[in-house]
């Protein structure tokens, strides 16, 4: 059995104009959300093996924030240059050449890419991941190859405004 948590970013800072997308920090809301959707979550998954992040600082500062509330080692999260803006096939390349030991991933990206991945994974439609949004599938495979065209269950779909919290 393999699980897929897909995690969209934080909410980022636009405050300075002039900083590069790529290093654009979260904002207060950001470092707000982060660590309580990480507690949420670890409700209803109380596991996760591994966290794979984009390397952009948003993405990365939110993956932190989730591997602190599962006690994984900040230098234990796996970054992955190609996971920055990442289309759908790219996301899919990253989770078919993941480690088949780990069962559970949490994996951190942006939009649209990560909602197209989404929309791929299940019969469950998402217009758009909100920041901070997890969309989690399980598959009862043993690697990580399979994954993405075997029959998938829907776990849950959460975010930090979402009313049935």
């Amino acid at each position: 059995m393999k699980i897929l948590l897909l995690v969209r970013h934080a909410k980022s800072s636009w405050a300075n104009e002039n900083e590069a997308d790529f290093d654009r920090p979260l904002n207060d809301r950001g470092k707000k959300d982060a660590p309580q959707m990480a507690e949420r979550v670890q409700e209803k998954v109380p596991r996760i093996d591994l966290v794979v992040s984009s390397p952009a600082k948003r993405a990365h500062k939110t993956a932190k924030a989730f591997a602190a509330a599962y006690n994984i080692k900040d230098d234990d999260i796996q970054l992955v240059e190609t996971l920055y803006l990442a289309p759908a096939s790219s996301i899919y390349q990253t989770v078919a050449g993941l480690a088949d030991g780990n069962d559970c991933v949490a994996l951190f990206g942006h939009n649209p890419g990560i909602t197209d991945f989404a929309n791929m994974l299940s019969n469950v439609r998402i217009d758009d991941m909100p920041t901070c949004s997890v969309f989690a599938v399980s598959a009862d495979v043993g690697n990580w190859r399979e994954f993405v065209t075997a029959p998938k269950k829907f776990l849950f779909f959460d975010y930090p405004k979402n009313p049935l919290k």
